[in-house]
């Protein structure tokens, strides 16, 4: 055999040897490839990134407007408004402070309590068509209150205190003149167009925490 024939034969076997590791190293892949994918699909391992997920949060909740205060209607007299003040916070006595705050200004305080689940705000004020004017005569005496339309007949109002009550906007800073009219707040809803809601049963006070409060006696106009 010629020195040219040998060379040819040792690149041939060269070339054929770099295709056997080549194609070896493929199947080697494939291979693990597969078992990987057998794994995952049978739930013996698990992706981070699949455990994570691909979604994003789904975004939170948007609340429902407030419905509007009745077209021209005035703050009412304090001791107009009858209002049961109620503690869904874990906080003791919470209720029974705001409710001889609440005294102190004319209010009628029908009485206070525990109720559950927790309000995740300040304060949910509830009430029936007929107490509108009442419900934002005692809104004024708070920031960041959620307004609540209920099924209720008689005008009167609930305050249930929520995980983020600080307490009451000082009373010389209540903003609320006898002669102009309620503020609709932007963005709510008329009264006969309001989402009516069904009212929260009230749990029972627990080891004197929210008790009963005195009603208020003396007629007390809104403050300026």
């Amino acid at each position: 055999m010629s020195d040219l024939d040998r060379a040819r034969a040792l690149r041939r076997r060269h070339m054929h040897e770099r295709q056997a590791v080549i194609f070896g190293v493929l199947l080697a892949g494939l291979a693990v490839a597969g078992l990987g994918a057998t794994a995952v699909y049978t739930g013996s391992v698990s992706l981070p990134f699949v455990a994570r997920g691909f979604s994003t949060a789904p975004p939170p909740p948007v609340p429902d407007p407030d419905p509007c205060p009745p077209a021209g209607a005035l703050p009412l007299a304090y001791n107009q408004v009858t209002v049961t003040v109620l503690n869904s916070t874990s906080r003791v006595g919470l209720a029974g402070g705001a409710a001889a705050e609440l005294t102190q200004r004319g209010f009628v305080v029908a009485g206070s309590g525990n109720t559950q689940p927790a309000f995740e705000g300040v304060a949910r004020i509830s009430f029936g068509v007929a107490g509108a004017a009442a419900a934002y005569t005692l809104a004024a005496q708070l920031e960041g209150e959620d307004l609540h339309l209920v099924a209720r007949e008689d005008p009167s109002v609930d305050m249930t205190l929520g995980t983020q009550f600080a307490e009451l906007t000082p009373a010389d800073q209540v903003v609320l003149d006898p002669s102009v009219p309620l503020v609709a707040p932007e963005g709510c809803v008329p009264l006969d167009q309001a989402a009516v809601e069904t009212p929260e049963p009230e749990t029972p006070a627990a080891d004197g925490a929210g008790e009963e409060a005195p009603a208020g006696t003396e007629e007390q106009a809104p403050q300026g």
